[in-house]
């Protein structure tokens, strides 16, 4: 399959189910991880994801500590971040921690968070 691996990194089940049957049905491939250490263990396992959903505040390893870990790995850290978060951060103070990154607030809207998708897994011009 052509289609684009997104990954789920969030604790809360009901929002990585949620969130990988609106991707699924546009036609991405998912996989989802409880925290970002599992994320972690699952891209050094193999998946290759071309966007990564990430929440902040998780059990375990949080979002910060992931978005950390991703950026020292110079095979990750040209994967886009997409922060999906309820917590009251501003895109500003995020960005400056993390980096860049887009973010959608919870609750998702899908429409916005689809839109950002598209814009990130739209091939950059090569060849036209």
């Amino acid at each position: 399959m052509g289609s684009s691996t997104i990954l789920i990194v969030d604790d809360d089940s009901d929002v990585r189910r949620a969130l990988t049957e609106l991707l699924e049905d546009e036609g991405y491939a998912v996989a989802g991880a409880a925290n970002g250490r599992a994320a972690l263990e699952m891209i050094r396992g193999g998946i290759r994801p071309s966007i990564i959903l990430l929440d902040l505040m998780m059990p375990g390893m949080n979002g910060w500590d992931f978005r950390s870990a991703q950026l020292r790995d110079p095979e990750l850290s040209a994967v886009p971040v997409v922060v999906v978060t309820a917590s009251g951060f501003n895109q500003d103070a995020i960005r400056t921690e993390l980096g860049s990154i887009e973010l959608v607030p919870k609750p998702i809207q899908p429409t916005k968070l689809l839109d950002i998708i598209e814009r990130l897994t739209a091939s950059p011009p090569a060849s036209a």
